[in-house]
């Protein structure tokens, strides 16, 4: 023994130490990650709404068949990157999470038309659904995000074919963390299944590690399951992995049941029935590109479209315009006067108008401008047309 501290003691220590060291510097990765997703969120969010803004209005045209697959696969394009961008922000804990209660029953059968399409015909889709609603409060948006994750991981296990599973179960639990001989707690449970190789102990132990993957160079990021750990963990649950050498692979998500109604959602806009309008709206946006395609969405669904390039230009066309201005549709961060800033005095000018705001900035740096804090009308960007004229139209019908 040296200083009181037998050899056990001693590896003991040596083992913490090295965790508590493992941990920094997953901590720095994460860190590291979100600066550089924060960084870029702004501008690639920019230039996406430009892309889908032109491609969504396109899709609308009268093209040829060798057009509009172009045009698909340019829009299909900008909404992949969308999602990196999104799973970016995810897993850096940078975008805001919008929890509701909604069915994880109902939300697999709506994915199961897309999940289709991410996997190969050599493959078997299997669902077995729980006979009792699966109501969670979480993220629908990230949860989907974690089951086609899941999905793709899975289909990517099988090259050469093979069964993917998809089960809930509502069960019962012992109770919750702090609380282990509380009565009548429930878990919702989702496993996803795959036939594929297995994998060793090794790779188990570091598979939610950030920048982990098996994959070749190119083919996979290691952000993955990191991300669906995180969104997980975020919402309450846990998720966990069972796999050995040629007896395939199980994912477990665990999730706290609640007995909530479903929270109601909106009926879906369709692009070809796109809401319309004849008011006036004041468009702020400094990139002038953003702020072409936006005006003329608006402008082709009736909107009287005035452009600003930044708040002292919006505040002088709000003083000198002698006819009604019924809404501020203003970017969150710009050069100058702030859309915070704007508004408030747009508002004390003009006390019938109403106010959207849009940004493309990680949900940290919106939050900070004193904006998405749910009380007030938000766009993120990169918007479609659909997403524009829907939010638009129902800021003008608030009460």
């Amino acid at each position: 023994m040296i200083d009181g501290v037998g050899l056990g003691g001693r590896e003991q220590t040596a083992m913490s130490m090295t965790e508590i060291q493992r941990d920094l510097t997953q901590a720095q990765k994460m860190e590291l990650v979100g600066l550089l997703a924060g960084g870029i969120a702004h501008d690639f969010n920019n230039v996406l709404a430009i892309v889908l803004g032109h491609t969504g209005l396109l899709l609308n045209e009268p093209l040829s068949a060798r057009q509009l697959k172009r045009v698909e696969a340019i829009h299909s394009a900008g909404e992949r990157a969308t999602a990196l961008t999104r799973r970016l922000l995810l897993f850096s804990r940078r975008e805001m999470r919008q929890p509701r209660v909604f069915d994880l029953n109902a939300l697999i059968v709506e994915l199961m038309k897309m999940l289709h399409r991410l996997i190969r015909e050599d493959i078997e889709f299997v669902t077995r659904l729980s006979g009792e609603p699966a109501r969670v409060m979480a993220d629908p948006g990230q949860i989907e995000q974690v089951i086609i994750n899941l999905t793709i991981n899975a289909r990517d296990a099988m090259p050469g074919g093979g069964v993917l599973t998809i089960e809930t179960a509502v069960v019962d639990v012992a109770g919750g963390p702090g609380n282990p001989d509380t009565p009548g707690a429930r878990s919702v449970l989702l496993t996803m299944t795959d036939t594929g190789p297995g994998m060793t102990d090794d790779v188990k132990a570091h598979l939610f590690e950030a920048f982990f993957t098996t994959k070749a160079p190119g083919e996979g990021t290691g952000l993955g399951l990191a991300t669906a750990q995180g969104i997980v963990k975020q919402s309450g649950g846990e998720i966990t992995c069972e796999s050995e050498l040629g007896r395939g692979t199980t994912f477990t998500i665990s999730l706290p049941q609640v007995v909530d109604e479903v929270a109601p959602m909106a009926d879906p806009w369709v692009y070809s029935d796109l809401p319309r309008g004849t008011e006036t709206i004041l468009l702020v946006e400094d990139d002038g590109d953003v702020r072409e395609i936006a005006g003329e969405i608006l402008t082709q669904q009736g909107y009287r479209v005035l452009n600003a390039r930044d708040g002292d230009t919006a505040l002088q066309l709000l003083e000198r315009h002698p006819r009604p201005i019924h809404l501020v549709l203003t970017d969150v961060v710009m050069p100058g006067t702030s859309g915070r800033k704007l508004a408030e005095q747009a508002c004390a000018l003009r006390t019938e108008m109403k106010v959207l705001y849009v940004s493309g900035h990680p949900d940290d740096v919106v939050l900070h401008a004193g904006v998405f804090d749910g009380s007030v009308p938000f766009l993120r960007k990169p918007f479609t047309p659909l997403g524009l004229a829907r939010k638009v139209r129902e800021t003008l019908d608030l009460r």
